[in-house]
């Protein structure tokens, strides 16, 4: 993972586990999977890039997975309402890097067969170095 993947799954993390608003409708915001954690909580998942960038600065687009991960019937929109506005801000500076564009590229939500969901939020951005 270089460090443009690294410094996008960092922003997303503090930015998701700072929102009270989010916390208060989840258990948990966390670095990928946990081993033990009650639902509803969430989880920022892999990151994959690739090049990216202009003619005279190195850049890396990243996509984010950020999931939602609940019991019952449905998944909880104000939670995931929370993910999307997180999404959005993730524009700025970033460990060495500065993302200029982030935007919601898919969403997913599946049942899975123990009675649970997960709604899934892919996030593009578009990194530049420096």
């Amino acid at each position: 993972m270089s460090g443009a993947e690294q410094a996008v799954r960092a922003k997303a993390l503090a930015l998701l586990a700072d929102d009270s608003e989010l916390a208060a409708l989840v258990h948990g915001v966390f670095d990928g999977v946990p081993p033990r954690a009650s639902a509803p909580y969430v989880s920022v998942g892999g990151a994959e890039g690739r090049d990216w960038g202009t003619k005279d600065r190195v850049g890396r687009e990243v996509q984010v997975a950020l999931v939602l991960n609940g019991i019952g019937e449905s998944a909880d929109r104000g939670a995931v309402a929370r993910i999307e506005a997180a999404a959005g801000a993730l524009r700025g500076a970033a460990d060495g890097w500065t993302i200029v564009g982030a935007r919601v590229m898919r969403t997913r939500f599946a049942f899975g067969r123990d009675g649970g969901w997960r709604h899934e939020t892919v996030v593009r951005c578009r990194c530049l170095a420096g």
